[in-house]
């Protein structure tokens, strides 16, 4: 299942030429994975305390368009796969049926410490409606 968060163009998250300045879109990627990860029961908060974060390790934007003030974008989020440590997840920004910018990232789950570790099983089945492409 993909997931879909919702978001309006502030007028501070433009550069000078009126566009959202391209950082702004890798918070509101950002923005989605949190909220997908929340849907699924597993908060940052939650995960902290059971020790545990997600942390990327590889990100590719590719931007197609740009948004503008005002403009409702759509930003759709999947889990590729889940695997022992790391997983990987794509992302799209639409406005309406328009492609305005796409990201592809690995991530690894650690302990708060910073080590490696393995994905528990009860991430793994809450993560599962969101993962298109398991093994």
């Amino acid at each position: 299942m993909t997931h879909s968060t919702r978001v309006r163009v502030r007028f501070y998250e433009l550069d000078p030429y009126n566009h959202v300045n391209h950082s702004v879109y890798i918070q509101y990627f950002e923005t989605a994975r949190i909220e997908l990860l929340g849907e699924a029961g597993l908060s940052l908060a939650a995960m902290k305390d059971d020790g545990l974060m997600i942390v990327v390790s590889e990100i590719h934007t590719k931007f197609f368009g740009s948004a503008e003030e005002g403009d409702e974008l759509a930003i759709e989020t999947e889990v590729i796969d889940l695997r022992r440590v790391t997983s990987r997840w794509d992302q799209r920004i639409m406005r309406d049926d328009e492609l305005i910018a796409s990201q592809h990232l690995r991530a690894a789950l650690v302990t708060t410490e910073g080590r490696p570790t393995r994905f528990p099983d009860h991430m793994v089945a809450a993560l599962a409606p969101y993962t298109v492409n398991g093994d």
